[in-house]
């Protein structure tokens, strides 16, 4: 990067806050997130789906869209 042209991707998932842990995998807050539109919690979720929908995954396929031009 030359500093002149800096790219920011930004990757944003919608969801619920549960008031319990439910699930095993992931890490962080994924025991407590729903994502909009699914009846489970990221901790849930196999990895390849949670990729698909969630911020860093969104937020990465901007920047592969981005190198492919």
């Amino acid at each position: 990067m030359d500093g002149e042209n800096e790219q920011t991707f930004e990757g944003i998932v919608e969801g619920t806050i549960l008031t319990e842990k439910v699930g095993t995998e992931g890490f962080g807050y994924d025991p407590i997130f729903q994502p909009e539109g699914y009846d489970i919690s990221f901790a849930q979720m196999d990895s390849a789906e949670k990729t698909r929908i969630s911020h860093r995954g969104k937020s990465l396929a901007k920047l592969v869209a981005y190198f492919r031009g």
